[in-house]
């Protein structure tokens, strides 16, 4: 659609509008029903919501139009995880409306309610609730309304394909957009409003067709690169060579020489900006400059004995028992350690913002997982008030945590504008990513387990180094535990990583998982149990039975030979209340090193399933993002100086080389929903390890598990 104001293309997920108040929002929803709802204290809510300051209370709107259709508005984004379908199914199905009849807006911080981010698998968990009771409510208002319109009492009637009928004569209705015609009316309910049981859903738990996908296939899908303004200057900015470099000397000259170049060195912000994004890249290469380089301290082989020597006090998360008096009950004793590097995010969308300035008004157009915390950064750069920074979020090309962190393109590109009094757009070259990127941090796993004379585990005690504790909880039946975590990936870092570091898709739980499934084998083995067998009878917890179960079920656990170099691994975890098992089959070529996955089966209780179809791609992708912490992505560096520039260097899974994946939905209607975002991605490198342990008798310590460190493993 095109935004009357500016006449930009915008996507039909965005809106342009200037800054509202509450007046000039009434004006602009037009004649329909607004909804103003009220959630007091959603128990919902779990204390890692309430620690990330969601709010415990929400004023969510919805707009019901003369035509029928309803608009929902979301701080959500939309980065291919699939909530713009998912949020609109949860909205249809408790208002009592066709799928089709819903619009989305997302992450526009005029329009939509506050929200921290898109992350942590909260999109369903923690906003779906909010929207459901908005819909909820505006039912309950429609049905007040109709029942005056249709002179029959509220309990004589009912609500479906979006229209209020009597129950006894069908026939005797009155629409949505006939309720809505002409009228704006915004009310309350005196109670909590009735949610729809799940037993009553016809939309929601039902396969959906992606509402993106259309768009995003065709190419007519809009991302903040693709937006246009007239008059808008395409930047390129002048970067250190290193982190914690300073800037000696700069020498523009070359550069403004140019005809059409204008050279801002301002504030230490030292930039080009053209009318051509291609004139604005040589005018960059025109600039001299020198800096000074700190030397280097750590690099890629040092780092892990480096994070232990700075690693603060311990904080304990979990403890069961005695660890002292489970040694003492130990027939045999395990210790071992696991590493994992640091990795980047490397979406296939760079971080990117358009801005313009109008007055002391600025509107960003930018890819963001956060455009509520952005519209703060935004305004305190500039110096002004929040409410006078208007952050619109388009598609997202992917974000896996790195696109929730500060927004500096979005700065950098507000501040020129305001420089230069014209609409800018900032696109990071792939190169800018990798080095600004805020990597998932390495870290370590320190693991001392032991199991009696019969194989049951009677001592466990994990330690984590800079990964936090997120998927460490124990859901084995092991009396004597405790988790314990030296330094956070979001906090303590200061002089322990060369550069920023950040959440990466289930932060920690990766590395937590890996060394917890792997120490798990290696009990296993020492005790002559079946792996899977070994599991189930150190677990009661059921969600993880059935989980395991299933995904063994499907793989056909131990039903073939492996043969020469093949071999099977299992791994299972918990995390965002989702409970995942993974099975996968590996060929290991022994003289190379290299890991071929052949196959892998991921069966998943993630409680109610709104959109059956989402879910599994969900899981998908998670499993085939899984791939490349596992087996490939490797981070190089030398101090502040990140020696991965592009793809050649940095080797994410290519569709070439999947396996073939099947996911598992595991029936559990019985829990609300739970996050399907993350889950599946933290048991891949421990089961992949234990698998390729299985195929060739070697076991691998440290992430990602390239052919040197096979081969190295393999040399013993």
């Amino acid at each position: 659609m095109k935004d009357s104001e500016s006449g930009l293309e915008v996507p039909e997920t965005a809106h342009a509008g200037l800054a509202i108040d509450r007046r000039q929002f009434l004006k602009l929803v037009g004649s329909g029903i607004l909804v103003t709802f009220f959630v007091g204290d959603l128990a919902v809510l779990d204390a890692d919501a309430q620690r990330r300051d969601y709010p415990a209370d929400f004023n969510a709107y919805l707009r019901i139009g003369a035509d029928g259709r309803v608009t929902v508005w979301s701080g959500k984004v939309e980065m291919g995880q699939g909530v713009i379908t998912s949020l609109a199914q949860m909205a249809a199905e408790e208002l009592g409306v066709a799928l089709e009849a819903i619009d989305m807006v997302l992450g526009d911080t005029q329009l939509c309610p506050w929200d921290m981010g898109t992350f942590g698998s909260m999109s369903t968990r923690f906003f779906g609730p909010a929207l459901r009771g908005a819909a909820a409510e505006a039912r309950a208002v429609l049905l007040e309304l109709a029942s005056a319109h249709l002179q029959a009492p509220v309990a004589k009637l009912r609500v479906a394909d979006g229209a209020v009928f009597l129950a006894s004569d069908p026939h005797t209705r009155v629409t949505f957009g006939q309720l809505a015609g002409g009228r704006r009316i915004e009310r309350h309910l005196a109670g909590k409003p009735a949610l729809r049981s799940f037993a009553e859903f016809t939309v929601s738990g039902q396969p959906a067709r992606r509402r993106d996908g259309f768009a995003k296939v065709t190419g007519t899908a809009k991302y903040a690169g693709d937006m246009r303004l007239p008059g808008m200057f395409y930047a390129r900015l002048l970067r250190p060579p290193a982190h914690d470099a300073t800037l000696k000397s700069v020498d523009t000259s070359g550069a403004g020489k140019l005809p059409g170049v204008i050279v801002v060195n301002q504030g230490g912000l030292v930039a080009v900006l053209h009318a051509d994004p291609e004139v604005a890249a040589r005018a960059l290469d025109a600039i001299k400059a020198t800096f000074d380089v700190p030397p280097a301290t750590v690099d890629t082989d040092t780092i892990f004995d480096h994070l232990l020597r700075v690693a603060p006090p311990p904080e304990e998360h979990e403890r069961r028992g005695n660890p002292a008096a489970g040694e003492k009950a130990a027939a045999t004793l395990f210790e071992h350690r696991y590493e994992n590097g640091y990795g980047a995010h490397a979406p296939m969308e760079t971080h990117t913002a358009l801005a313009s300035v109008e007055g002391d008004k600025v509107t960003v157009w930018t890819s963001t997982q956060t455009p509520f915390p952005n519209q703060q950064q935004v305004a305190q750069a500039l110096g002004i008030a929040p409410e006078k920074v208007h952050v619109i979020t388009p598609f997202v090309g992917g974000g896996f945590g790195g696109k929730s962190g500060a927004g500096l393109q979005a700065v950098e590109a507000a501040r020129l504008a305001k420089i230069v009094g014209r609409p800018v757009q900032v696109a990071w070259t792939r190169a800018e990513e990798f080095f600004y990127d805020a990597f998932r941090p390495a870290a370590v796993v320190k693991i001392k387990s032991g199991i009696d004379g019969g194989g049951r585990i009677v001592l466990w005690d994990h330690r984590v180094y800079w990964a936090g504790s997120r998927s460490a909880e124990q859901f084995y039946d092991v009396p004597n535990s405790a988790v314990l975590t030296y330094g956070q990936w979001g906090r303590d870092a200061a002089g322990a990583h060369p550069f920023a570091t950040g959440p990466w898709r289930a932060p920690g739980a990766n590395l937590n998982v890996f060394a917890r499934e792997s120490q798990i084998d290696i009990m296993a083995a020492s005790a002559k149990a079946d792996p899977l067998e070994f599991r189930l009878a150190n677990t009661s917890d059921p969600r993880m039975r059935s989980v395991l179960r299933a995904a063994a079920e499907r793989f056909g656990w131990r039903k073939s030979p492996a043969g020469a170099g093949r071999g099977q691994g299992i791994g299972c975890g918990i995390d965002a209340g989702a409970y995942v098992a993974l099975a996968a089959e590996v060929a290991v070529d022994k003289g190379t090193g290299s890991v071929a996955v052949k196959r892998i089966v991921c069966a998943q209780d993630m409680g109610q399933v709104i959109n059956p179809d989402g879910a599994r791609m969900q899981m998908e992708g998670c499993v085939t993002m899984g791939l490349g912490y596992a087996l490939s992505e490797t981070l190089r560096f030398k101090g502040g100086d990140v020696l991965v520039h592009n793809f050649n260097a940095y080797e994410i899974p290519r569709f070439s080389g999947l396996p073939a994946i099947e996911a598992i939905l595991v029936k559990n209607d019985a829990l609300t929903p739970q996050g399907g975002g993350e889950p599946a991605i933290v048991p891949v490198g421990a089961a992949i390890a234990n698998a390729i342990c299985d195929a060739t008798g070697a076991r691998l310590f440290q992430m990602p598990m390239t052919p040197e460190r096979v081969k190295k493993a393999l040399a013993g």
